[in-house]
Order: structure tokens, then sequence, then C-alpha cells
């Protein structure tokens, strides 16, 4: 690979040659990130991902949404609690309750072995 020069703008701005920026696929507006090396600086396209910083009350929502039982419900309303927030104020998705003649109790007794343990599990909630 030959090199191109290019020069260096009075704000440390570098033009990379059109060739180049096509072949590697930076546009306007694409970051790069910029190496130094032992014989110079090495510039390459870089891949930024969006990071989402989540807030306590958010937290608390994934933690009630995402429980599969009863059990791991309670366990996470506890955890709401330690995080200072009442999990009943919360602006979510409200966990429906299931009937005794529901189709999905009526799964979770048909999936029960002969000594009445648990052989699978199943989400109790809607999705």
């Amino acid at each position: 690979m030959e090199g191109l020069a290019s020069k260096v703008g009075s704000r440390g701005t570098i033009v990379l040659p059109a060739k180049l920026r096509r072949r590697l696929g930076i546009e306007e507006g694409s970051f790069v990130v910029a190496e130094e090396r032992e014989d110079g600086i090495l510039i390459r396209p870089a891949t930024v991902l969006p990071v989402e910083v989540y807030t306590f009350q958010r937290r608390a929502e994934f933690l009630l949404n995402n429980a599969v039982s009863s059990e791991d419900y309670r366990h996470a309303r506890v955890e709401v609690k330690r995080m200072g927030l009442d999990p009943d104020n919360l602006a979510m998705q409200k966990r429906p309750t299931i009937k005794l003649d529901s189709p999905i109790h009526m799964l979770q007794s048909a999936i029960k072995g002969a000594n009445g343990v648990v052989v699978g599990r199943v989400r109790n909630r809607l999705c």
C-alpha cells in the first residue's frame, strides 16, 4: 500500500484522501481511532455503540417485569425495596394474576410428574 500525504490544519484536523475514505467506508461524521505507534500514528475506522445508562427506576422495572415465577417476583420486590423504591408505585407493566382455571395454570399442572414434582418451567405472565 502506498502512503498518501495529507496536511494538518490549524486545529489538528487531517484530511484523508477521498480514495482512502471510500475504500475504508469512512464518511462525514464517521468515528476514527488514532493510535500512537512506534513508527508514527495509525488512524483506523472505529465502531461506536450507543450506551444506555439505566436509572434505579428503570432497573427496578427490569427486575419486576422479567420475573418468571411468583418466588422470582417476590425476590425482585425485595431487591426493588433495597434500592429505596416502592414496587407498587412504579409506572410499569402490571403483573397479571393467574387464575386457577387459566391455560397457564393447567399447563403448569400438566407438567408435574407423578410425585407432584415440577419437571419443567413455564413463564406465568403474559408477554
